[in-house]
């Protein structure tokens, strides 16, 4: 984690204290912070990251002054905040010394607004932004450079969309969402449907693939649905989340959506989800509130995951699965059952070990007989 420079932001260590709810352990005068970085990175105006056993033991080399440290921890000759929950801490750190992103309020002339278009108050139009006939946003909202707005789109207030969003039409976002670069919100389904049964249909009834399928014609479904995102959702960069069919899919309040994720059409996923880099997602899946996908799981169509749940890296969800389930393996399936079925290779292992050993043995018992 490299040095994260607060511009001309500055406060005195008891400030900072008081701001993050710390417990102030001061050595000598109450010196001003200037500055956020790991042990090894801090001068004497920074006050050092230490939350991790690592970084504490770094407090030994460091030139910083100050630390934040987990409750508990006894530092001689610098004075420390001590936080029940450090990563917190450094979260609320993070957030007084964050640099705010460069959106003037008001409407670059480079950007195209429509007449019929509505906007709130205090709001900030980047460069070559397009707001589309009969949008609507909301106040304190920033679009920076290169923002698609397609027509009837609804922004609430608060948001702040990163260059390079672009969001389809008629789909609604709600308040104090973040949309980081790239990323697009409604784009038309992947939902398609042939004439006659296909290749999957037949896999899917008979377990195997029999037929001529060369006359096929794929026809495209189309999409008047469009998407909903709920208030507090963070969104990273590229993300695509499809329109749904008839209905908008949906994504849920507080969700926070990491960086390469691909929600399918119709998904429909619960309040406050993590769903972590390279999850893919098919259409009309329904995910629960609180759940977990951790990096690269994958999730096969019409699939339900119940709230609470957990599914561990580069699963492949091929089933349903209850609330509070947590779940690893590809094909899915319960963690505790996958232990199983480790301990039982681990198992079988052993048990070629001591039958190759008696063979040998009953080999060699034989040639003296």
């Amino acid at each position: 984690m490299g040095t994260i420079l607060a511009e001309t932001k500055s406060y005195k260590l008891s400030e900072l204290s008081q701001m993050i709810g710390g417990m102030l352990n001061q050595i000598g005068e109450d010196i001003k912070i200037k500055r956020l970085a790991p042990p090894k990175s801090a001068d004497e105006n920074t006050l050092a990251l230490a939350i991790t056993e690592e970084e504490i033991a770094n407090l030994a080399d460091t030139k910083a002054n100050a630390a934040v440290v987990p409750m508990g921890t006894g530092i001689e000759n610098i004075s420390t905040i001590e936080v029940e929950r450090p990563k917190l801490a450094m979260m609320k750190l993070l957030h007084i010394f964050a640099i705010p992103v460069d959106a003037p309020l008001g409407i670059h002339e480079k950007a195209t607004i429509h007449p019929e278009a509505i906007l709130g108050q205090n709001i900030s139009i980047g460069p070559n932004v397009v707001v589309s006939r009969g949008a609507v946003i909301g106040d304190n909202t920033k679009l920076v450079a290169n923002v698609y707005i397609g027509k009837f789109v609804e922004v609430g207030n608060n948001c702040l969309f990163y260059p390079g969003v672009n969001i389809g039409d008629f789909a609604k976002i709600g308040n104090n969402v973040i949309i980081h670069h790239g990323t697009s919100i409604a784009a038309d389904g992947f939902s398609f449907v042939t004439e006659n049964p296909g290749t999957i249909e037949a896999a899917k009834q008979q377990g195997n693939v029999e037929g001529d399928f060369s006359q096929q014609t794929i026809f495209k479904i189309p999409s008047l649905g469009s998407v909903t995102i709920s208030d507090d959702v963070e969104i990273g960069a590229n993300v695509c989340i499809d329109k749904g069919t008839v209905e908008n899919t949906f994504v849920g309040r507080g969700t926070k959506i990491d960086n390469l994720a691909m929600i399918g059409h119709n998904c429909k996923i619960g309040e406050n989800c993590l769903i972590v880099s390279q999850v893919g997602i098919s259409g009309s899946v329904n995910i629960g509130d609180r759940v977990v996908l951790a990096g690269q799981v994958g999730v096969a169509d019409h699939i339900n995951i119940g709230a609470d749940s957990i599914v561990m890296a580069q699963a492949g969800v091929s089933k349903s699965f209850p609330e509070k389930s947590i779940v690893v393996g590809s094909p899915a399936m319960y963690r505790k059952e996958f232990v199983r079925q480790l301990k039982t290779i681990s198992d079988a292992k052993k048990f070629i070990d001591e039958f190759k050993t008696l063979k040998k043995e009953i080999e060699e018992f034989k040639k003296g007989l």
